[in-house]
């Protein structure tokens, strides 16, 4: 697992110096060039989000809480005669704490990079890569033996996909982009044991180091599927110029079970209120088998600090 990870990393760096490398003809021309990074147009959005609530003698009832929460997206997109690349990271984490008891309301790490050649006005060859985790260990509270209160079944690359994808992609602007990829292959990783539970009869979900997780075989860390198909749509526009939308939408099939096709969506959406306030609405869906029989659903809605600033020219 290292090894890959290690792997793709050195191809990412290999990426960045051949996008702003500068040809030269002589040792006197490389002291003479300079870089040009102005083929760079990037943007950075950050957030925090606090909730509180107390109470003293309330007769209408209520636990004290409080809430944080981090969210944080940024692009950097690279363009050069008819080379592209287009790198986007999203990133979010939030916790309540009731009586004392700490919760995770919200987690992922989610990162983008496509290298695209434009082929026609629109249009573009590309090979990309997308890797997604969750940051820190998700627990299950109901359901579990009597014995416990809690139970985990999520952490740091438990699990974590990675998928290579080669194709075709439409682009009619900066903010949109339509990708069509016949070849994607992807990895899936579980480097803890900890997160295998199986469910019993009874409806209880107990830990089970034999069991499946997320699609990883008992005794494996890694799930390789070759031969599948992935979709992705992107747009990240500013609708106003105190309102930013960034939608994601997902579909991987892998070619052997085109009876269970992975669907996933990511919206968030902020809005500011001022140069320090805005709101943060924030959307995950996902329906993979390997994880879940049903839809999964994340959403969370915040008023917090932002702080914002982008180099994208307007056209």
């Amino acid at each position: 697992m290292k090894t890959i990870v290690l792997t793709v990393l050195v191809w990412l760096t290999y990426l960045v110096a051949q996008a702003q490398e500068t040809p030269t003809k002589n040792f006197e021309d490389t002291l003479k060039i300079k870089r040009d990074t102005t083929y760079w147009q990037k943007s950075f959005s950050g957030g925090v989000n606090i909730n509180q609530a107390s109470f003293s003698n309330w007769v209408g009832g209520g636990v004290n809480s409080t809430a944080l929460g981090l969210v944080i997206s940024s692009r950097a997109l690279y363009e050069k005669g008819k080379t592209s690349w287009d790198n986007t990271g999203d990133f979010q984490l939030g916790y309540i704490n009731q009586r004392g008891t700490s919760r995770k309301a919200a987690d992922q790490l989610f990162i983008n990079s496509v290298l695209g050649q434009k082929i026609a006005p629109k249009w573009d060859i590309f090979m990309s890569g997308t890797f997604n985790t969750f940051l820190a260990p998700g627990y299950q509270y109901d359901k579990i033996p009597a014995n416990t209160t809690r139970q985990q079944i999520s952490g740091f690359f438990a699990p974590a996909q990675l998928t290579a994808a080669w194709g075709v992609a439409y682009r009619p602007n900066d903010w949109f982009s339509l990708r069509v990829s016949p070849f994607a292959p992807r990895l899936t990783f579980v480097n803890d044991d900890i997160v295998r539970v199986r469910k019993g009869t009874d409806g209880i979900s107990r830990p089970d180091r034999t069991a499946t997780a997320f699609g990883v075989e008992a005794g494996k860390t890694v799930r390789t599927e070759w031969l599948a198909l992935q979709l992705q749509a992107a747009l990240n526009k500013n609708v106003t110029d105190n309102i930013n939308i960034n939608a994601r939408y997902q579909m991987f099939a892998n070619y052997q079970t085109l009876d269970a096709i992975d669907h996933r969506i990511d919206l968030i959406a902020t809005a500011k209120i001022n140069k320090y306030l805005s709101t943060t609405l924030g959307v995950i869906s996902l329906f993979d088998k390997d994880f879940s029989q049903d839809w999964q659903l994340q959403q969370t809605l915040a008023i917090g600090l932002l702080y914002n600033t982008t180099t994208f020219r307007k056209k």
